[in-house]
């Protein structure tokens, strides 16, 4: 018998805890079923569409962060390109393509396993972490896509820092 054979029933379900969060920050959501729940968040210049998925046989908490580019057939290889220089500076989680749809997400794992319960600041954060990481990266993906830059281009132009005031 393996650990992962191993663990009894929870007594909460982590998806009840980020529908509490929701609410608690004027978030509209919709809850699919028992383990999902589809959250909208408004970000400076989009709004992020989050879905947060229990994963009961892997005790994990999924989150998947997505923002309203499509990514055309034509310009797909030069995003995969910065998919790639993005992912390498991120510490946790990764940028994707949902290859149905053709739109770029960020996805991050909360892993819970051996009965761990994660803290509503745990669960906020990695709500949070996944709109910010995106909000930080969004206009990068928008400058190869729309702008038609190449990848390390885009991603110094939307990662230069301003000093100072105008």
């Amino acid at each position: 018998m393996t650990l992962i054979d191993v663990h009894p029933e929870r007594t909460a379900n982590p998806v009840d805890e980020i529908e509490l969060i929701a609410v608690q920050n004027d978030w509209s959501f919709e809850r699919a079923d028992e383990d999902e729940i589809a959250i909208s968040i408004a970000g400076e210049a989009t709004d992020y569409h989050v879905a947060v998925s229990w994963l009961g046989e892997m005790e994990a908490l999924h989150v998947a962060c997505a923002f309203g580019i499509k990514v055309p057939v034509a310009r797909r290889n030069e995003v995969i390109r910065l998919l790639a220089l993005v992912n390498e500076q991120l510490w946790i989680g990764h940028f994707d393509i949902w290859q149905a749809e053709g739109v770029v997400m960020y996805r991050n794992t909360l892993l819970l396993a051996g009965q761990a319960e994660a803290t509503a600041e745990q669960m906020e954060v990695l709500i949070d972490t996944a709109v910010e990481i995106c909000e930080r990266h969004r206009l990068a993906f928008d400058f190869v896509i729309s702008g038609g830059r190449n990848a390390k281009e885009a991603l110094d132009h939307a990662l230069l820092e301003t000093v100072g005031e105008a």
